[in-house]
């Protein structure tokens, strides 16, 4: 079954949504809402508000961040749905951003063999990326994503004005996941971005919310045409081989680094892999440094931390054979899926990363 897409029109998203949980198949439902402390006190008012269908629902409080993409976290919330009756009918609401919607996509895959659960991204992460496309997913320590399953939500529905509540750092973080889907897709749109947040001590809200819609039909249509990642969803890891490794490295060291952020370096390290090895244009990762220097502080990187980035990368669930294998770009809109990195040229772009 194709996931439902609500974005606002005429009318709201909840009110689209309110809409859809008064339909037959969910009138014997009983609806659970996952939240975080950040979305518990700015999101859930308004989402109860707007939507009546979930005014009985029961909502589990889970850790902000990483925190929350444990196996113990996921077993507690498995417990708490049995002590609270929940069914194969039941339906989980993930109220927060992509680590809320891993989890409770992951907690919905595992419970009963399975049961539905409608995404509500909070942050840009989760709009873009993280809730759409059903790769639901728990970290095992630091390493990223390693317990998981493909479980497709039921909707995902796009509430643009969540972003309102966002600090600055984590509208930054979600804009590399912006920055890769356009670099991925659409180089007009990739250059519009770039120009309108150059020189911009912080993030245009307007401008973000208008790529909003772009990027979510990108990956609809992307996943639609490969749902367990066998071919073209492989390019959606543009950014995230380097960047996972470095999220682990840096979390491993207690100084975490958020998502978005990483990726942003992973993206730096992958372009300019992608000028050296496949002819990219050295313009479309110059345009990248040059953001990435405005709105993140790239750790320096000394040769003893790139073995043990490089031994993070050697988990990616995408390689093969003992080869790390990675997404570069040829130009904007042409992604090479599969390249083989040796471990020189990792420890090449890691160490370029951390100058400007």
């Amino acid at each position: 079954m194709k996931p439902k897409t609500i974005l606002p029109s005429r009318i709201s998203s909840l009110a689209k949504l309110n809409r859809m949980l008064r339909q037959e198949n969910y009138a014997d439902a009983k609806f659970f809402i996952i939240v975080d402390e950040n979305t518990f006190t700015h999101c859930l008012p308004v989402l109860v508000g707007s939507v009546s269908a979930l005014e009985q629902a029961e909502f589990f409080e889970v850790p902000v961040g990483e925190e929350a993409k444990s196996l113990e976290v996921a077993a507690q919330l498995w417990g708490a749905l049995l002590e609270s009756g929940a069914d194969r009918n039941s339906v989980i609401v993930n109220l927060g951003g992509g680590c809320v919607s891993d989890l409770g996509g992951f907690v919905a895959a595992g419970f009963k063999r399975g049961i539905r659960y409608i995404n509500v991204p909070t942050t840009l992460i989760g709009m873009v990326d993280a809730a759409i496309g059903g790769k639901t997913a728990v970290n095992l320590g630091n390493a990223k994503n390693q317990v998981g399953f493909f479980h497709q939500p039921e909707a995902v529905c796009i509430c643009p004005d969540f972003l309102d509540t966002l600090h600055d750092v984590d509208l930054e973080s979600g804009f590399f996941e912006m920055a890769k889907t356009l670099l991925l897709s659409d180089d007009k749109a990739f250059d519009e971005l770039i120009t309108a947040v150059e020189g911009c001590k912080s993030l245009p809200l307007d401008v973000v919310k208008r790529f909003v819609p772009q990027c979510v039909d990108f990956k609809n249509c992307v996943v639609g045409a490969d749902l367990m990642e066998k071919s073209v969803r492989k390019i959606l890891n543009l950014g995230h081989t380097f960047g996972h490794a470095i999220e682990s490295f840096l979390m491993d060291c207690g100084q975490p680094l958020p998502h978005g952020a990483a990726v942003g370096i992973g993206l730096k390290c992958e372009l300019y892999l992608s000028v050296k090895k496949i002819g990219m244009s050295e313009k479309v990762y110059d345009s990248l440094c040059r953001i990435l220097q405005t709105f993140v502080t790239v750790p320096k990187f000394s040769l003893r931390d790139t073995e043990k980035i490089i031994s993070y990368m050697h988990q990616d669930k995408k390689n093969r054979e003992g080869l790390i294998l990675c997404v570069l770009l040829q130009e904007i809109g042409v992604p090479v899926i599969d390249v083989a990195l040796d471990e020189n040229e990792v420890r090449d772009a890691l160490l370029k990363a951390s100058k400007f």
